[in-house]
């Protein structure tokens, strides 16, 4: 499970924020395994890293409320907040219901927010760093489109897709809030990506992650 720091002239972007949150590292730096997953590196270290602070940090945006996408958000509880509505409601609901852990992201309820209309979000002004609105995995689930100089356009997918295979299926998984939603968001995906020609990645595809760049690697 990926995170990604955008970093931009105007500001820096974090994009989901990990599966286990640091504090449950021990100081020995051992890797830590909760439910099916392990985490082998914290991840403000590795901000730390390649020279960034949560303090350092513009913006948060998370692809959606999930646990395995929020263990160490309210680390950037200082940070503006970029969320629909519907996903907020749910995240502070008073029976929260779903695939979440609170505890992991109460701060952000006091934080900064800008709420995001059912649009493109141009998050720095110049078309750059967008937030596109794919709701059904949860209400307000998003992905990210980047217009990189070098690398070209990328479309990172949240879990619009767990698995390429999983893009022309007709199927989604059986814990969508909306299966229909979902379906329909990925139409509009395909179609961007035709028109777009940006690469596509799927934060939980194995074969994807293992060929990116890790930090302090980066793409221009």
């Amino acid at each position: 499970m990926p995170c990604y720091l955008v970093a931009h002239p105007k500001g820096t972007l974090m994009w989901d924020v990990g599966v286990i949150p640091d504090s449950a590292f021990q100081s020995d730096g051992a890797p830590v395994t909760q439910g099916i997953s392990t985490v082998t590196k914290p991840l403000l270290p590795q901000l730390a890293a390649v020279g960034y602070t949560p303090a350092d940090i513009t913006y948060l945006a998370l692809s959606h409320y999930h646990s395995d996408h929020t263990a160490n958000a309210n680390s950037f509880a200082s940070a503006t907040w970029l969320v629909h509505q519907p996903e907020r409601d749910a995240m502070f609901a008073e029976k929260p219901a779903g695939i979440i852990q609170p505890a992991n992201f109460h701060k952000l309820k006091d934080s900064k927010t800008t709420i995001l209309k059912d649009e493109d979000y141009d998050v720095f002004g110049d078309g750059t760093v967008t937030i596109k609105y794919m709701p059904g995995h949860t209400p307000g689930h998003q992905v990210l489109f980047l217009k990189l100089p070098k690398t070209g356009p990328v479309l990172i997918a949240g879990d619009l897709y767990h698995y390429p295979e999983e893009r022309f299926s007709g199927k989604t998984p059986t814990f969508e809030f909306n299966a229909e939603q979902s379906l329909a968001s990925r139409a509009n995906v395909e179609e961007f990506l035709k028109t777009s020609k940006a690469q596509l990645w799927i934060e939980h595809d194995l074969a994807t992650f293992n060929k990116l760049k890790k930090a302090p690697g980066y793409y221009e």
